[in-house]
């Protein structure tokens, strides 16, 4: 049945942490706390093993068992759609990784260009053509800080495969975003989604379906509200709302990145904070100041348990 990009990446989606019982080893069940919160809050809809679910640092090996599990525990919580990314280096890793989240039945797999070396516009075409045959969606991930950047000549490439139903954009540059809404308009069934956090207001504003904030992990009510504001025309809402991420983004002062984002969620008991070598976890230290720093914003945070 095909598949309606615009719905599929429509709200809020949590690109989420992998929740370990143990470092660098996944764990469905240490994260039955925060889907639960993240689905009080309102979030629709998962991504998983993205930059914020240290996907790269993760072996094939590791994924089928949380991928199963944890898009279980989502539909049965919220009946929202659980994306899979399956970034790799090369096209016969991707499908490995496909191959392995299967059982997960995700409702599209998240692909960004190969990431290592810099590849031609005809070999990363090449390598998003190569996902034609799994019966299963793509969405196209454009992160240039990790892989090879998409550019127009390759969205619009992008645009004219069938089984490529949008684009996630991460880049964090308004006017290619443009391009790619206006792009995604040569289909009806194409959606468009912003994961640049400081810019996720302006993205919806430019046309973008929806917004994919790994601060929502943490802080996913201001994230729905930023969202419902823009809907229902509340700019000033909605700006509100882009300002108390954007304060929040603060964090990663402290500690770049997902282990600052695991030492809060386990502060306030929802995920343990554990990660992936050679990523390791917060100092006592970093932790203090974390916590410290988020203090006057608490109330945006998820609650503790």
């Amino acid at each position: 049945m095909p598949t309606d990009g615009r719905r599929l990446l429509s709200g809020v989606m949590i690109p989420l942490v992998t929740p370990m019982s143990e470092p660098g080893t996944p764990s469905a069940a240490a994260a039955t706390g925060l889907l639960h919160a993240l689905a009080a809050a309102g979030a629709r809809s998962l991504m998983l093993f993205g930059s914020n679910g240290e996907g790269s640092l993760l072996p094939v090996s590791a994924l089928a068992e949380f991928a199963e599990q944890a898009a279980e525990q989502w539909r049965e919580l919220t009946g929202g759609p659980v994306l899979c990314n399956v970034t790799a280096a090369g096209t016969a890793e991707a499908l490995e990784r496909a191959a392995a989240v299967a059982p997960a039945r995700p409702d599209a797999l998240v692909l960004s260009p190969p990431i290592y070396f810099r590849h031609r516009d005809d070999e990363i075409a090449a390598h998003y053509a190569a996902l034609a045959g799994l019966g299963v969606p793509v969405v196209a991930y454009n992160a240039p800080r990790y892989s090879n950047p998409l550019g127009p000549a390759l969205i619009d490439q992008l645009v004219a495969m069938p089984h490529v139903v949008g684009v996630k954009d991460s880049s964090g540059d308004l006017d290619l975003l443009g391009h790619i809404v206006s792009a995604a308009g040569r289909r009806p069934d194409f959606g468009v989604s912003q994961g640049a956090e400081t810019q996720l207001l302006a993205a919806l504003r430019l046309g973008a379906d929806g917004i994919v904030p790994g601060i929502a992990n943490l802080a996913p009510r201001p994230a729905v509200e930023l969202v419902a504001a823009h809907e229902a025309g509340r700019d000033a809402d909605a700006e509100d709302a882009q300002r108390v991420l954007d304060r929040l983004l603060a964090l990663h002062s402290v500690r770049p990145g997902v282990p600052a984002v695991k030492a809060v969620l386990d502060d306030r008991g929802l995920c343990p904070p554990h990660v992936a070598a050679p990523l390791l976890p917060c100092t006592e230290a970093e932790r203090r100041d974390l916590i410290a720093l988020l203090d006057d914003d608490d109330a945006y945070l998820l609650p503790r348990r």
